[in-house]
């Protein structure tokens, strides 16, 4: 049985095992490895080695720091097939899903080599006679990153590049359901000429994250998960005098209105509701379709629906298994509580005839129709192939659904009335929109992240946003042209 380890001082952790726990491949329900899960004392060694890696890192220039990030660049680049493989094996997206989160990864590694510009302070001359003013952005030292099973490598990538590039030790708390991405990586970052112990992958679960939250040395903590562990992490790092970003849960909404191009709003929501098995923290599961054009869109949904292929994702399938049987299990007992409610179940996923193993965690797509605001299947986050159909009258009656939802990571309009469109981007509260886009994931520049419920803490990922969520602020007030002094003067300072 492979043992996967900790990643601690730029090789696998060699003391005592302790607890693990079983890793599968959910395509065919069989275990493939066990993880380590750290205890404190792990915890504490993992941090101990950023700490002491943290004051060299920083230390080095800007064109150090860069030649890394470039260099990894390249590399995962060259190896993104490979990545991909070990993703589908333990998470089990199929394998052009897989690669397409590593891609989407790599555009944050692109934007983290642009670090020395994102880094530049600003310098004021004159402020007052013959002083002087300038800023400059620092590392915080030692930061974590949680990140969740659903993207093992995308996650990662939003955070751990630009923190590294903005100088700081990174310790990567992997989900321990497909661990083995994480180590991939720091391997491959080893090779692109990062210093030992600048990043630390450490497995684990509540016992770490709470090591983690609770550390002094750690300084900074990024998550991404469902909304009651978010607020978790939020509350108990703050309590603890950490900087953190908490990404939590989502029920995403999908608004077509009458003069929508029918066709392409049901592409769009066959792809975005069930794509990676619906295991995305932006898939569409609540598609809000004005009355007029319900049945149509139900329709077109379905017809598609019935030629997706549901199995292992190494197969060319086009939809994949849930990530463990616990899971599979939950996710279907939201079906059964829909039609239990009086959901009308247009296509049941529970009848599916996987291309595969049989034994593998599977549940096809699914869809409901009119469902309401009151139903389980609307209220609560399902992360799985579920697509809920809910019928409003008009743009109105859409518009206060979405805004009344606790979750607000992302929506989507489908509409062909620029003025609508118009209307729905600045009336909406939500955090990510898309204008006849199903996904609405914003480039590497631009943040990424949600309102209410799914945000706790004031920063998004990666962007700007991520640049100064993990540097702080130093403003350095100076006076060298004039070497007399003023003499005595208790009052306070003025400019002059």
């Amino acid at each position: 049985m492979q043992r996967i380890a900790h990643w601690i001082n730029g090789d696998e952790w060699t003391g005592a095992a302790g607890r693990t726990a079983p890793v599968h491949d959910p395509a065919t329900g069989r275990q493939t490895a066990e993880v380590l899960l750290a205890d404190a004392g792990v915890v504490d060694e993992a941090v101990a080695a950023a700490v002491k890696a943290a004051d060299g890192w920083r230390r080095a220039s800007l064109t150090q720091r860069t030649r890394v990030l470039f260099a990894f660049r390249q590399i995962l680049d060259a190896r993104k097939e490979e990545l991909g493989a070990v993703i589908t094996a333990e998470h089990g997206k199929v394998l052009s899903d897989a690669v397409g989160e590593v891609t989407r990864g790599l555009e944050v590694v692109e934007f983290a080599c642009g670090i020395p510009h994102l880094l530049k302070g600003g310098h004021s001359e004159g402020v007052s006679t013959g002083v002087d003013v300038h800023s400059v952005r620092q590392p915080l030292g030692v930061v974590a990153v949680i990140s969740p099973f659903n993207f093992p490598a995308m996650v990662p990538l939003w955070f751990v590049p630009v923190a590294i590039a903005a100088g700081n030790a990174v310790v990567l708390k992997p989900s321990e359901k497909d661990p083995s991405a994480a180590n991939l990586m720091a391997a491959w970052w080893k090779e692109a000429g990062l210093p030992d112990g600048v990043l630390t992958v450490l497995h684990g679960d509540k016992e770490a994250v709470d090591g983690l939250l609770t550390h002094p040395d750690v300084k900074a903590v990024s998550f991404v998960g469902s909304t009651p562990i978010a607020r978790y992490v939020y509350e108990t790092g703050t309590a603890h005098g950490k900087r953190v970003q908490a990404l939590g849960g989502a029920k995403n909404h999908m608004l077509v209105l009458p003069d929508a191009d029918l066709d392409l709003a049901a592409d769009a929501a066959v792809n975005a509701g069930f794509g990676s098995a619906g295991e995305r923290c932006m898939a569409i599961s609540a598609l809000v379709a004005v009355e007029s054009v319900a049945d149509e869109l139900v329709a077109k949904i379905a017809e598609r629906m019935a030629g997706l292929s549901t199995g292992d994702g190494r197969r060319g399938c086009d939809m994949g298994p849930l990530v463990c049987a616990q899971h599979r299990d939950k996710v279907a007992g939201y079906v059964d509580a829909g039609v239990a409610e009086g959901a009308d179940l247009v296509v049941d996923g529970r009848d599916v005839v996987p291309e595969g193993d049989p034994n593998g965690y599977w549940l096809g797509p699914t869809l409901f129709d009119r469902v309401t605001p009151e139903m389980s299947i609307y209220r609560e986050e399902i992360f799985g192939p579920v697509l809920s159909v809910v019928r409003v009258p008009g743009y109105e009656e859409g518009l206060r659904l979405i805004n009344d939802n606790p979750y607000g990571n992302g929506t989507a309009i489908f509409t062909n009335d620029g003025g609508a469109a118009r209307r729905f981007e600045y009336e909406v509260e939500v955090g990510m929109v898309g204008i006849n886009v199903p996904i609405p994931v914003p480039m590497a520049y631009y943040s990424f992240g949600g309102w209410k419920n799914s945000l706790f803490g004031d920063s998004h990922a990666h962007g700007a946003e991520g640049v100064h969520f993990f540097t702080r602020g130093k403003v350095v007030t100076t006076r060298w042209l004039d070497p007399s002094h003023g003499g005595i003067n208790l009052g306070f300072p003025t400019h002059g």
